[in-house]
């Protein structure tokens, strides 16, 4: 139960911020006359996540003494998350927009240090057996996260404004820190900590030079590429299509990140009874499907009720493949390098996504929202072949069997 409460508070902490940046940020954008091209760039803001593998060795490492190898960078970055969240009240996006998009530069640098930290203790704590579940809760926790700052706060944006909802959220955060403080954190033996930059990278690289695993990072690169690029480009359709801030809030707020949340806790559960290569597979294709079904209220006569269906299929067959996802990522590590090895998996998939988004609003630009979902949906079904060839191999499979404990 302590697991359940200290995993569901930090990825919960994660997805706060997240969900608010990238739901009202794409709107606020677009509503201050921003081309597609732009809005789809500013997701380069996200780099911090795809960099994360470069101090992850480091958070392998170094720790104050009594305090815990993992709760030693949790709770300051925790408290740095708050105080900015705290300092952003005091601004205005109208007034300071380029501070606001610098700062949210900075919530993902602390947020990516977070991640490494807080997925180096679930690698180290769980059991091969616990990771499905595990992960499930892991995602839903990120989604609730979400739901909170890209639904709750962007519904009542309107009448508590920017300061209101940035306090909100530094009080979320510090109540996600609680959790933290309270864990206490089985001692156990540290390496070295002095290292060369060069044993840094060699750290890094670890898990690149196993068998299988260079199969195992195409299929990183690939798998969620073409649903990152469709959902990027989602909320300034949206905009076009005259909903305001508070529609967006509910429909992808709500009953998208609501199905998201189901998607994750049903694909966790099912990852720790069933194949987990199988299920990989079988969600990838109903995810590349899910895609599909926005071009329904673009070919058909548009209608909300559409778009929140959609929305809902959508998310909820995302969460369901991404709970499958990290849970193989969890079963590539090496207990004794848990945050650089798994730090390395989701910098490839961040890095895939990231770059995916970024073009996305070229895309959706140049041959418009229609032909940019369908091209989108193609590119998610070439990526699960794909990883249905890949994970066949006796070497990558062998790397993604899972070592129970």
């Amino acid at each position: 139960m302590r697991k359940l409460v200290l995993l569901t508070a930090l990825y919960l902490a994660q997805g706060l911020p997240f969900g608010f940046f990238t739901q009202a940020l794409p709107v606020l954008l677009r509503n201050s006359g921003l081309s597609l091209p732009a809005i789809g760039f500013a997701n380069l803001l996200t780099l911090p996540w795809a960099l994360k593998f470069l101090w992850a060795p480091s958070v392998d490492r170094w720790h104050l003494e009594g305090v815990g190898l993992r709760r030693s960078w949790l709770l300051p970055l925790q408290a740095a998350s708050v105080l900015l969240f705290a300092l952003l009240s005091l601004l205005t996006p109208q007034e300071n927009l380029e501070l606001i998009l610098a700062a949210f530069l900075l919530t993902n640098l602390l947020a990516a240090a977070q991640d490494v930290a807080t997925d180096g203790l679930a690698v180290d704590s769980l059991t091969a057996n616990e990771r499905g579940w595990a992960n499930g809760i892991q995602v839903a926790g990120y989604r609730l996260g979400m739901i909170i700052g890209g639904g709750a706060l962007l519904f009542v944006y309107d009448y508590i404004n920017w300061g209101g909802v940035m306090l909100t959220m530094a009080l979320i955060a510090f109540a996600c820190t609680l959790p933290v403080w309270f864990f206490r954190e089985p001692a156990r033996p540290l390496r070295d900590k002095a290292q060369s930059a060069r044993e840094a990278l060699n750290e890094v690289m670890h898990l690149i030079r196993k068998p299988g695993a260079a199969g195992w990072a195409i299929v990183l690169l690939v798998y969620k590429t073409g649903h990152a690029s469709a959902t990027a480009m989602l909320r300034p359709w949206l905009v076009d299509r005259g909903y305001s801030m508070s529609d967006i809030a509910w429909i992808l707020g709500g009953f998208g990140f609501v199905a998201g949340l189901a998607g994750a806790l049903t694909g966790g559960l099912l990852a720790s009874r069933f194949s987990r290569r199988k299920l990989l597979i079988l969600f990838g294709i109903v995810e590349s499907f899910a895609v599909t079904t926005y071009l329904w209220p673009v070919w058909s006569e548009h209608a909300t009720y559409k778009v929140a269906i959609a929305t809902s299929f959508d998310h909820f067959a995302s969460g369901m493949a991404t709970a499958v996802l990290f849970t193989m990522m969890m079963d590539a590590c090496s207990k004794e390098r848990a945050a650089s090895d798994y730090t390395f998996q989701a910098c490839l998939v961040v890095i895939a996504g990231g770059l995916a988004s970024a073009f996305s609003g070229v895309s959706a630009d140049k041959l418009g929202y229609q032909l940019h979902f369908l091209i989108a949906a193609f590119l998610s079904l070439a990526g699960v072949a794909l990883t249905a060839i890949v994970i066949k191999r006796p070497a990558t499979a062998a790397l993604l069997d899972p070592k129970l404990d």
